[in-house]
């Protein structure tokens, strides 16, 4: 199972379900006041406004709490001392672990991070040690039942999805994941709303061009302690990964 597949598919649902749905939305909000404040207010003219906009519905982030976070981003409000950050590394096995971060005080963030990596095999390393093997991309993750109990073929959601100006689609036990340039982000998304084709998760993320095996079940387990832990942290946005885990060492850990 590889990294960007696996964390789309588990991480939101592993926030709500673990009752950590206010640290979650404040992420979101996070995220949606730096987009506002580097592309402005207007999600038509900011790709990544508009999937953060995305992104914080998918996990019910009321509207008035996206409203204020926009308003507070494109007003460049003094008090929004946010720097916007990426820690870059190895995990156990050498996977490459990018983990994007907005945090108000980088000398805090910097050693929690690094004591992260550490405690769970890892190090942490130099800018750009990693960055290279990802990719920004665009990525819809498509329930293959829909709310409205429609089972979705392959075909369907491809043929909706190429023609919309998507690079990939692939299908997972449960999901059909699409993938996109940033600049196709808006057509795909507006595409899947006009076949009333509901994402269970939509976001602009970092996916690596080449993977890691991990094929030792210690490894993996460490390897996913990492990525929970890492996301766990209050400044950390997003964590993407090389990693590609077989299905049956991922079943095992996760009983």
């Amino acid at each position: 199972m590889s990294g960007h597949s696996h964390w789309a598919g588990i991480k939101h649902k592993k926030a709500l379900v673990d009752a950590k749905r206010g640290k979650l939305w404040s992420k979101l909000a996070k995220a949606i006041i730096i987009a506002a404040k580097l592309g402005g207010a207007d999600p038509d003219n900011n790709i990544r406004l508009r999937a953060a906009i995305d992104e914080a519905k998918a996990v019910s982030l009321p509207k008035e709490n996206i409203q204020r976070a926009i308003k507070r981003g494109s007003g460049g409000d003094d008090n929004d001392n946010l720097d916007e950050l990426v820690y870059e590394g190895y995990g156990p096995g050498g996977v490459a672990v990018l983990a994007e971060a907005v945090t108000d005080n980088r000398n805090r963030t910097a050693p929690e991070i690094k004591k992260i990596f550490e405690a769970c095999g890892g190090k942490l390393g130099t800018t750009g040690c990693v960055a290279w093997n990802f990719e920004k991309k665009g990525l819809f993750v498509i329930p293959k039942t829909t709310a409205k109990k429609t089972v979705l073929t392959e075909d369907a959601v491809m043929e909706i999805a190429l023609e919309a100006g998507a690079d990939d689609v692939s299908e997972t036990d449960e999901n059909f994941e699409i993938t996109c340039a940033p600049d196709a982000y808006e057509s795909v998304s507006q595409a899947l709303q006009k076949a009333d084709i509901e994402a269970e998760d939509s976001q602009l993320s970092l996916m690596p061009k080449d993977r890691a095996a991990v094929n030792d079940e210690d490894t993996a387990a460490k390897v996913m302690k990492l990525m929970e832990m890492l996301d766990d942290h209050d400044d950390i946005q997003k964590v993407s990964s090389n990693f590609d885990i077989p299905d049956e060492i991922m079943e095992k850990i996760e009983r």
